[in-house]
C-alpha cells in the first residue's frame, strides 16, 4: 500500500513522524527502581533477603550464675507475665526477661510453660533474642539487622546484590586476634555484632565485613 492518499483527486504525501530517540533514564531513577522492586516483592509475600545472620546458639546456664554478657541463655518455667516482660525461674533463682515489641500484649509465652531464653544480660534484665519452646520451636525476636530499611544497601541485600557475609571466616579472624568463646549476636549494615572473651573478661566486638575488629564498651 502507498504512503500517499487521494484528496480531491490529488495525491498528497502523508508527513512522516521523525524517528524518536531512546530516552536516557537518569541514574537516580535506577536507584529508586532498585528500592521499589524489593518493596513490591515484599508486598507479594516473597523474601529474597540474603546475608541474614542468626545468633550463635548458647548453652543455658543456671539463673543464679547469670552475669553481664552479650550472649547468654537460661532455661526454666515461666512464673509471671507482665506485658512484654516475664519472669523465668529454675531451681536456683528467677530472672526478668524483656521481649521488646514482639512480646507486647503478653501472648508470647504462657504461664507454666518451660522455655529457653537466649539474649543479652545487663542491668538485671535478660533481653531476649531467641525464645525456644519445650517442643523445640524457636522464635527469633527483634530486628534481623542489616542496612536500614528502604536504603540502597537494604535494596541490594533484598535482590542478592549486597555483600556476602562469611560468618565462619569472620569468626576465625576474631579467634586469630586472641579472643575465645566467640558468639555472633547480630548483624549491622556492614559488620557483625560479636560477644567474645579475652583475658578472662567478656568483650563486645564490632567486626567489619573487611575483618577489622573494634571493641565496644563493656556491659
Amino acid at each position: 500500500m502507498s504512503d500517499d492518499t487521494i484528496i480531491d483527486g490529488t495525491a498528497r504525501e502523508i508527513p512522516q513522524a521523525a524517528p524518536s530517540r531512546p530516552r536516557r533514564v537518569p541514574r537516580r531513577t535506577w536507584a529508586v527502581g532498585l528500592v521499589a522492586v524489593p518493596l513490591a516483592l515484599g508486598a507479594a509475600g516473597l523474601s529474597l533477603a540474603q546475608g541474614e545472620v542468626r545468633p550463635t546458639p548458647v548453652a543455658p546456664v543456671a539463673i543464679q550464675a547469670l552475669a553481664p554478657s552479650g550472649a547468654t541463655a537460661v532455661k526454666g518455667e515461666v512464673a509471671e507475665i507482665f506485658g512484654n516482660k516475664f519472669v523465668v525461674q529454675d531451681g536456683t533463682g528467677r530472672a526478668l526477661v524483656e521481649t521488646g515489641r514482639d512480646g507486647e500484649g503478653g501472648g508470647l509465652v504462657v504461664k507454666g510453660e518451660t522455655v529457653t531464653v537466649q539474649g543479652r544480660f545487663e542491668k538485671g534484665f535478660l533481653h531476649a533474642r531467641i525464645l525456644t519452646r519445650g517442643d523445640g520451636r524457636q522464635v527469633l525476636l527483634g530486628s534481623a539487622g542489616g542496612p536500614p530499611a528502604g536504603s540502597l544497601d537494604w535494596a541490594k541485600d533484598k535482590v542478592g546484590l549486597g555483600p556476602k557475609v562469611d560468618v565462619p571466616a569472620l569468626t576465625a579472624a576474631v579467634e586469630a586476634a586472641g579472643y575465645g568463646d566467640v558468639r555472633v549476636t547480630g548483624r549491622g549494615p556492614r559488620h557483625l555484632e560479636v560477644a567474645a572473651r579475652k583475658d578472662g573478661q567478656e568483650r563486645q566486638l564490632h567486626v567489619g565485613f573487611d575483618g577489622r575488629i573494634r571493641e565496644k564498651p563493656t556491659l
